[in-house]
């Protein structure tokens, strides 16, 4: 389960740059999940993208994302970041009225593009390391800080606390469900390169999640922006 420590100066220190102890386990889930989306998920996206078209498959990503700006809210707010949380909130209000219950991204073209921010994030922006990387079988890349920032995000989505008995469980389920799929099949073509161009796919996977996490962690520390909006001085 455990890779153990190179002695080499060089090999350790590549050791540490990867912050993967967990090496051997996570590279036995990732091609276990590579096996398992071979013949369910990916071949749903790209029937997906083969019959829906592509004005309907971004109204439905736009949806999905206006869903999920509460969690985004509460982890602006989280992370003392008032700017940014009046921002998701503006986009919420604006996407749901205007929108149409956001399938149209409205707040984008007058002044309050999408930004992301989850509990992993949050939890980094309060100085607490990453932790060892992991890759969690059918989600993919994470890390021990992204996993508890998971369970998070699930207690502070509002769509977990929807009553009985008004239909809003079947869209539960059915916005989970069509979330994963629009995610799979916006990037079948990034994917697919990577299994076919890189010499060592997982490798290359863990590389470009850690920096992206680095980068968004990053900008939401450096976003230092008054509170008030530009248009309201």
């Amino acid at each position: 389960m455990v890779a153990p420590k190179p002695k080499d100066p060089d090999a350790l220190a590549e050791y540490e740059e990867a912050n993967d102890r967990f090496e051997p386990l996570n590279r036995k889930m990732y091609n276990l999940s590579v096996w398992a989306d071979k013949y369910s998920l990916r071949p749903v996206a790209k029937a997906y993208v083969w019959a829906v078209p592509r004005p309907v498959r971004s109204s439905l990503g736009n949806m999905i994302r206006t869903m999920n700006e509460p969690v985004v809210f509460f982890n602006d707010v989280g992370a003392g970041k008032p700017r940014r949380a009046g921002d998701s909130f503006a986009r919420w209000c604006i996407n749901m009225v205007a929108g149409v219950g956001g399938f149209v991204d409205v707040a984008k073209y007058v002044g309050y593009p999408h930004h992301d921010n989850d509990g992993g994030l949050t939890l980094a922006t309060w100085g607490i390391a990453s932790g060892p990387y992991l890759f969690l079988p059918m989600m993919g890349p994470s890390s021990i800080r992204d996993g508890v920032g998971y369970g998070i995000d699930q207690g502070l989505s509002p769509w977990n606390y929807v009553p009985r008995g008004y239909g809003l469980i079947t869209f539960n389920w059915a916005y989970n469900i069509m979330g994963t799929i629009n995610t799979r099949a916006d990037h079948l073509d990034d994917l697919d390169q990577v299994q076919r161009d890189a010499l060592d796919p997982y490798a290359t996977i863990r590389s470009a999640y850690q920096q992206q996490r680095k980068a968004l962690a990053d900008s939401i520390k450096n976003d230092h922006r008054a509170t008030v909006p530009d248009w309201y001085n």
